[in-house]
Order: C-alpha cells, then sequence, then structure tokens
C-alpha cells in the first residue's frame, strides 16, 4: 500500500474561549481555551485529496469569526489551485467545515448519507441544531448532488487506495472520521470526532452534540482505527502545532512523518 503525505492547514483560529466552550463537564469552566480552525490536504505523488474546505470570508463576517487566511491563499504553497482539486472528503457540513464548497468547482464530495440527510431533514427545524450550519453552503452541496459531483457512504468505506471513512455520529449525525496509510502507521484525522486530544484522551465530551453516546463510543472508535494514540490528529485544538513541524509554510503542519515529541494519551 502506498504511503499518503497528510498535511494540517491553519486557516482561522478563535481565542475568546473558556473551557465551559470545548467540554460538558470540566472543574475550571472559566479558565482560556484557545480553538485553532484546520482544513487538511492529503498527497500522494500528484493525486490530492482534500479533508474538509474551512469557511469563506463572507461567513467569517456574517458569524464575527474572522479567518486569517482564505482557501486560496491556504493552498497556495501546496502549488495548487481550488480548480485543481478533484476530490473533497466532506466530514460533516457544519459551517467551519463546509464553508467552502462554492471555492473548489470541480470536486467531487465524499461524505455520508446521514450527514446530507441530518442537514436537510427535520432536525433543521430547531434553532439549536441547525446553528451550526449555514443555508448556502447545504444549497451547494445539493447542487453538487445534481451535478453528479457527490459520493454517498454509509458508516465505514474506502475512498482510496490507503484512505477510508469512517462514520462516527455523535456531533453531527453523519459525521465522519478519515483514516490515511502514511510512514507512520495509520493516522486518523478525527476532526470533530475529537476537537481536542483532551476529549478523545480525558474521554471529555465536546458541549455541541447530538447524540452523546455515539460521541462516547467514537473516542474508542478512533483509538480502534489509530496504529498508535498518537496518530489520531484532533480537529481543532492549537497543541497539533505544538507536535508536529511546521512545513512549507507557517501555517501547515506535516502529521504523516509524526510528531516531534511526545504526545500524553
Amino acid at each position: 500500500m502506498t504511503e499518503w503525505e497528510v498535511y494540517a492547514v491553519k486557516y482561522a483560529d478563535r481565542n475568546a474561549r473558556t473551557r465551559a466552550d470545548s467540554f460538558i463537564f470540566d472543574d475550571n469552566h472559566d479558565a482560556p481555551h484557545a480553538m485553532d480552525y484546520f482544513m487538511w490536504l492529503l498527497r500522494r505523488g500528484d493525486k490530492v485529496i482534500l479533508v474538509d474546505t474551512g469557511y469563506d470570508t463572507d461567513e467569517a463576517e456574517a458569524r464575527g469569526r474572522p479567518i486569517r487566511l482564505d482557501l486560496r491563499t491556504a493552498l497556495a504553497p501546496f502549488g495548487i489551485t481550488p480548480e485543481d482539486v478533484t476530490a473533497i472528503i466532506v466530514t460533516h457540513l457544519h459551517y467551519d467545515h463546509a464553508g467552502g464548497l462554492h471555492l473548489l468547482p470541480n470536486a467531487t464530495l465524499h461524505i455520508q448519507a446521514a450527514e446530507m440527510a441530518y442537514a436537510t431533514g427535520p432536525c433543521m427545524c430547531h434553532d439549536t441544531l441547525r446553528m451550526p450550519f449555514t443555508a448556502d453552503h447545504i444549497c451547494e452541496a445539493v447542487k453538487r448532488l445534481y451535478s453528479g459531483k457527490v459520493t454517498f457512504y454509509d458508516g465505514e468505506a474506502q475512498v482510496a487506495d490507503g484512505i477510508t471513512v469512517h462514520c462516527i455520529g455523535g456531533h453531527s449525525r453523519g459525521l465522519q472520521c478519515v483514516r490515511v496509510f502514511t510512514k507512520s502507521g495509520w493516522m486518523v484525522l478525527a476532526s470533530d470526532a475529537a476537537h481536542f486530544y483532551e476529549n478523545v484522551f480525558a474521554r471529555k465530551p465536546f458541549p455541541i452534540v447530538v447524540d452523546l453516546e455515539s460521541m462516547m463510543t467514537g473516542f474508542d472508535t478512533l483509538r480502534r482505527l489509530a496504529s498508535k494514540p498518537d496518530l489520531i490528529v484532533p480537529g481543532h485544538d492549537p497543541l497539533v502545532r505544538d507536535y508536529f513541524a511546521s512545513d512549507i509554510a507557517d501555517h501547515i503542519h506535516r502529521l504523516d512523518v509524526g510528531p516531534i515529541k511526545d504526545i500524553p494519551t
């Protein structure tokens, strides 16, 4: 099996948060707790697969959550343009993971059927459940479907040689993680199945949750899928930038070569 290169691409951060925003149960709930926003790029030779897209400047303004780099600028150090991307693994359809779909016109979306059903179904009648979604992003996914550029999965599936997706749920109904074969072994991009290392390793659930049992079971799934615990990469933890070396540019960190320091697991 051929190994993939894996890169974390930071495009935004939000530092005016507390631990209460990150963990349902925490004794130090008023303490500051920053969050980074990533997309991920998988590369093997000339083949490139993007995992999630971040969100754009319009969404940043609408939500009052500025971005540091738009998708085009963030990907530029790889020598690729949005038009070059032909495959996107969409871990889920929340605004910060699917808010740039419209910027990648040639890409086929790889998504769990349960996520599309959730984002377009009766659960969206509830303001609280609808909050992390944006209608324009969901409409873009539906347009992509009607143009023949969506591949649906139901649970576990292979996207390419050395890349599989696994439905976790919990945070969103059809949330999926991505398992990638690398020179360090099987790496798992948790996305929001674990926002932070502490979610999975201390088993502390994140407050935005549809199904708490699925979220907790998902922590076990992440451990099972990774060759070793330090190859689980959380979706929003600033510690990722401490544990993995920067590469190509300051906002890009190379993951597939493994961490540069020990990760407490």
